[in-house]
């Protein structure tokens, strides 16, 4: 089958830089080839700079973004302990539902759809429940499109002396991220995003808190394969040998390898700029058309832009002639669906040029459809 390329500013996958195709043919070497370790050396520590942090345990799993999720939560809670989740969207419902399998308690403060978490409200809540643990959120929202503020919510969650699970898929290397400044405990992200790297990769942090907190577990870690004790023999730099575990997506991983250099290349300075500019120049463009923004300005996650769906035009029909055009665009999700487009200006597709390319796109396919 010969697959027509497309132009993805849905909310990822986002279109991948032609140097990191190059890199993921490659020729396949092994796993555990000295060669391939150097190279995972080299990831982890673009991944360090990435992250903002000097966190030993930074690494990429084999997985999507949920195997981020999943790890973080089947490591750091235990069963009967108390985590407060803070949920504004679909992926803090993801978290909910985690932790409810693995049995702990759970304790949810909901948020409005299309609003951050709102940090008084983790006050009191942690000030309610004294003896929790875990304190998570999603940084960046993908399915409203909010960025929450991780440093408020994290120094909260620190002064009750609780761990941070933050989820950064759609922020990591395209919104200021500081994992060691904010006191993030565990973040983890997904290479599709920001990144413009091939999908199927979950970039991770854990910092010494809580590693600690994972060697003091009473119960193993429900999940075999995303047990970080098995892991960190794999993983962490500086051994001599390496511990089998599983068998690594080799040539994904040579792709992330030329994702993270052209991140730190650039600088994350640079590529937090290029984000802002490119996503505000479609503001402009939009709004100057009348169409509505859903979230707030200050809420706005750059990567990603929800809008809302004229009266009287069909999100299905607009979305399925952008794909007729070979342009991808997101569907709302959840409490948005048929309600909103999602906007992704991602990594590659993140520069007023390509904001110009996909206003114009959209304009003119509602312009034909009234």
């Amino acid at each position: 089958m010969n697959l027509v390329k497309r132009e993805l500013f849905g909310p990822g996958p986002t279109n991948v830089p032609d140097s990191v195709l190059d890199a993921l043919s490659r020729p396949t070497i092994g796993h555990l080839d000295p060669q391939f370790l150097e190279i995972m050396d080299e990831i982890n520590e673009s991944l360090r700079y990435c992250f903002q942090t000097q966190n030993a345990l930074t690494f990429v799993l084999s997985a999507p973004g949920s195997i981020g999720m999943e790890t973080s939560f089947v490591n750091l809670v235990e069963p009967g302990e108390k985590v407060v989740i803070c949920i504004n969207g679909v992926f803090g419902g993801r978290m909910k539902d985690i932790c409810r399998r693995i049995g702990a308690e759970v304790v949810t403060i909901e948020n409005k759809w299309g609003t951050p978490v709102n940090p008084d409200e983790l006050q009191k809540t942690l000030q309610a429940h004294d003896d929790a643990e875990i304190v998570a959120f999603v940084h960046a929202e993908t399915s409203t499109g909010v960025r929450s503020d991780a440093s408020t919510i994290a120094r909260i969650a620190k002064s009750h002396d609780c761990l941070v699970i933050a989820d950064c898929v759609t922020s990591l290397a395209g919104v200021e991220l500081r994992v060691d400044d904010w006191e993030l405990d565990v973040v983890y992200s997904g290479s599709q995003k920001c990144l413009s790297c091939v999908p199927g990769l979950s970039p991770i942090t854990f910092s010494d808190a809580a590693v600690e907190k994972v060697k003091r577990r009473q119960t193993p870690v429900q999940s075999w394969f995303c047990d970080i004790s098995l892991l960190m023999s794999y993983y962490e730099s500086g051994e001599k040998t390496r511990a089998y575990h599983h068998t690594a997506p080799v040539n994904a991983l040579f792709a992330m390898h030329q994702a993270l250099k052209l991140v730190v290349n650039e600088s994350l300075e640079a590529r937090w700029a290029r984000h802002s500019d490119a996503v505000n120049r479609l503001y402009a463009r939009l709004e100057a058309a009348g169409l509505e923004m859903i979230v707030e300005e200050q809420h706005r996650l750059a990567p990603l832009t929800l809008v809302r769906v004229p009266d009287g035009i069909s999100d299905a029909e607009i979305r399925q002639s952008l794909l007729a055009q070979n342009i991808e665009i997101g569907a709302g999700l959840g409490k948005f669906a048929g309600k909103a487009w999602r906007f992704g200006l991602m990594g590659e597709n993140a520069s007023i040029q390509r904001a110009d390319f996909i206003a114009d796109a959209l304009l003119s396919t509602i312009e034909s459809c009234r």
